[in-house]
């Protein structure tokens, strides 16, 4: 997208402010437990305000600074957070605050890796919310950037957390399933606030909102408030129900399979209810061939959301294999054995008479049968595995988050699986908008010619 000369000095100048302080800082030894890590929100919408109320429930951390374009936003951060809290409508100040060790990035999707690599260039460590990137040619730049910098940034996809879906990991290593054949997931959702019809200030005008700031390379456009407040739905700022929850059950799926990515991508759908100015779809289904490889089975994926039907809110994950079939829900695994049947069973009704009476001879001596008895049935075990009462993965992933900042090892969220889990989400729109297979080359992290 063409990029406005004074939004061109701004980056450069973010690159600049964030790289003179990375010079002239050394990397900072691991943290004693008992050591604050103070924390900086970019972003201060409602998932933004969200993960800070669930970072702040970790021992040992403190909000210094908050971020928004939106003056309310920051007025409503004070009351929450005190009166000393330190408030900027441009996410640089924040930047160049030596006493922030690590930022939250919850802006609309078209900032993530802007905001993301100046804060990393900056020194600091990053938790950036899901998608990693609004588009796939973004995140080389991404990766380069925690490598080069090495700095920890983790991405906001909770399941790689959750002790639910290492369970299910637990059960597919050991070979519960067998062979794996196929997995559906899905995200279904049936309300205003579900589709992203959330509410818009009475105050919103261009003395309280930093109408450029909030557009940044997207194209330039008079003042629309709806489009800040409900930029999910237009392309220009977010990533539709692609980048929003397919994004989600890419995550899970390549969490418990170790897997990397599908080769082939497929979406469809359209814009059926919510019929309100967006223009992106209300339902997508997508499907996904993962390849076969040395370490995986090939198999393959069927992502679906609707915002159109469906009772409130309904998310799962349904893994088919050749032993079973293991399902995962908001509160735990449900792992269901179906063990194959011993006996291949025959079809002779088309041949002659004396072939069938000679076939059944030779059939029942190497299967003999059995009269039916309780002690010979086959046996189908389901096992339930729950999660306890107010279990939340999102309280683990910033503890995962704050503990790696501590000890500055790996996250499994980091920039190369960010990616792997955005890039096919990302390209499940270009497969729907251009209406074509997209190639997708999981291991290099990119679009096949």
């Amino acid at each position: 997208m063409p990029v406005s000369r004074r939004h061109f000095l701004e980056a450069a100048t973010a690159a600049g402010v964030a790289g003179s302080m990375l010079a002239q800082s050394s990397p900072a030894p691991p943290r004693s437990k008992n050591d604050a890590i103070q924390i900086a929100l970019i972003g201060t919408g409602g998932q933004g305000m969200d993960d800070t109320k669930t970072a702040l429930r970790v021992p040992g951390v403190k909000l210094v600074a908050a971020c928004d374009v939106y003056q309310g936003r920051l007025t409503r951060a004070r009351e929450l957070w005190g009166n000393d809290l330190f408030v900027t409508r441009d996410f640089r100040e924040i930047l160049a605050r030596p006493d922030v060790d690590a930022v939250i990035v919850a802006t609309p999707d078209h900032w993530h890796d802007r905001v993301a690599i100046a804060a990393m260039n900056a020194g600091k460590h990053v938790y950036c919310e899901k998608p990693m990137v609004q588009k796939v040619e973004y995140g080389a730049a991404m990766v380069e950037a925690q490598k080069s910098t090495g700095r920890i940034l983790q991405i906001g996809s909770q399941r790689v957390s959750s002790i639910i879906y290492q369970k299910a990991r637990d059960l597919y290593r050991q070979g519960a399933l067998g062979q794996l054949n196929s997995v559906e997931a899905w995200w279904d959702r049936n309300s205003a606030i579900g589709a992203w019809q959330y509410s818009i200030p009475p105050d919103a005008s261009p003395e309280t909102i930093d109408w450029d700031r909030f557009l940044g390379r997207a194209p330039k456009r008079d003042f629309e408030p709806v489009r800040l407040f409900r930029w999910r739905n237009y392309q220009d700022y977010g990533t539709g129900v692609a980048g929003d929850l397919f994004v989600h059950l890419f995550s899970g799926v390549h969490f418990v399979t170790g897997s990397l990515g599908p080769a082939r991508i497929f979406a469809s759908g359209g814009l059926r209810f919510w019929k309100d100015g967006r223009d992106v779809p209300d339902v997508m289904m997508g499907t996904f061939d993962y390849p076969e490889t040395p370490n995986h089975p090939a198999f393959n994926l069927f992502l679906r959301v609707n915002f159109v039907s469906g009772a409130g809110e309904d998310s799962g994950f349904r893994f088919t294999g050749s032993e079973g079939i293991m399902t995962i829900g908001y509160d735990g695994v449900t792992m269901a054995k179906q063990p194959r049947e011993t006996e291949p069973g025959y079809t002779i009704g088309t041949f002659p008479l004396a072939m069938q009476e000679e076939f059944l001879k030779q059939y029942h001596a190497k299967y003999p049968e059995k009269r039916p008895s309780a002690e010979g049935m086959r046996s189908a075990v389901r096992e339930v595995y729950s999660a306890p009462p107010h279990y939340s993965d999102s309280y683990d992933h910033f503890d995962r988050f704050f503990a790696s900042v501590r000890s500055r090892q790996p996250v499994v969220e980091d920039a190369v699986f960010g990616l792997r889990a955005a890039g096919p989400a990302l390209l499940s729109n270009v497969s729907y908008f251009e209406r074509r297979v997209v190639e997708w080359d999981a291991e290099a992290m990119k679009v096949k010619a």
